[in-house]
C-alpha cells in the first residue's frame, strides 16, 4: 500500500451547505434532502475560502447534500463517491428536532447515554465509527495509486497529494475522533466549514494531525 515515510495527505474535510432540515435542527441522516436556498447562497460565498488549496480529487457521500456541495465548491474536479461515508442512520428519530422528542423516553435514553446507544431502529456510533473507518480505508487504497513524487501547493515536502472530502458533519466527527483522538463531540463543525487535515500512511497504519480549522 504506502511505502514511502514521506508521502502524506493533504485532505480538507468539509462538511455540506445547509439544507431546510439543518436550519429546523432536525435529525437528518440518510434521507435525501438538497441544499437550501440560503445554504447554496452561503456556500457559494464560501467557496473562495477552499479555492486556494486546489484539491486533484474531491471525494463525497452520496446524498445529494454533499454531491450538490462538492460542485459548488469545486466545480472543475472530478467527485468520487464513498458510500461509507453516508451520515447516520438515526432511525426513527429522522427528521425530528429536540422538540418535539422531548419527552420521548428512548430519547431521553439515548441523551443519558452521552449519545453512545444505538438509535431506535438506527445506527450506534459504534457501528458509525467503524463504518466510516471502513470509507477511510477504500479511499486510502485509492490514493495510493495515484501518488506521485511532486509538490502538493499546501503540502511543506514532496511525495503528496491534496483532496477534500465533502461529507456530513458526523462523518467528520467520527473520522477525527478515531484518527486524531479526542471526543467524537469535539470535532462539531457548521455547514460548509471544516478542517485542514494532514495524513501520513505508512503500510496499513495512519497518522492524522489536525493542522487548521475551518469554523
Amino acid at each position: 500500500m504506502w511505502n514511502r515515510a514521506e508521502n502524506q495527505i493533504e485532505m480538507y474535510l468539509i462538511r455540506h451547505g445547509s439544507t431546510v432540515s439543518n436550519e429546523e435542527h432536525r435529525y437528518l441522516g440518510q434521507t435525501e434532502e438538497p441544499l437550501s436556498e440560503s445554504g447554496i447562497s452561503k456556500l457559494q460565498v464560501q467557496a473562495g475560502e477552499w479555492d486556494p488549496f486546489a484539491p486533484e480529487l474531491v471525494f463525497s457521500s452520496p446524498l445529494k447534500r454533499c454531491r450538490q456541495s462538492a460542485q459548488l465548491l469545486f466545480p472543475t474536479v472530478p467527485v468520487i463517491v464513498v458510500p461509507e461515508w453516508k451520515e447516520m442512520n438515526f432511525g426513527r428519530f429522522e427528521g425530528k428536532n429536540y422538540v418535539e422528542l422531548n419527552g420521548d423516553p428512548d430519547y431521553q435514553a439515548w441523551i443519558d447515554s452521552g449519545g453512545r446507544i444505538a438509535f431506535p431502529e438506527g445506527e450506534s456510533r459504534e457501528e458509525f465509527v467503524r463504518r466510516t473507518v471502513e470509507g477511510m480505508a477504500n479511499v486510502l487504497e485509492l490514493l495510493s495509486k495515484q501518488v506521485q513524487q511532486k509538490s502538493c501547493p499546501a503540502c511543506d515536502d514532496a511525495g503528496g497529494i491534496c483532496v477534500a472530502a465533502v461529507v456530513h458533519g458526523g462523518t467528520i466527527m467520527a473520522l477525527l475522533s478515531h484518527y486524531a483522538g479526542g471526543d467524537y463531540y469535539d470535532y462539531q463543525v457548521e455547514n460548509g466549514r471544516g478542517y485542514h487535515c494532514r495524513l501520513r500512511p505508512r503500510g496499513d497504519d495512519v497518522k492524522m494531525e489536525i493542522v487548521s480549522s475551518f469554523l
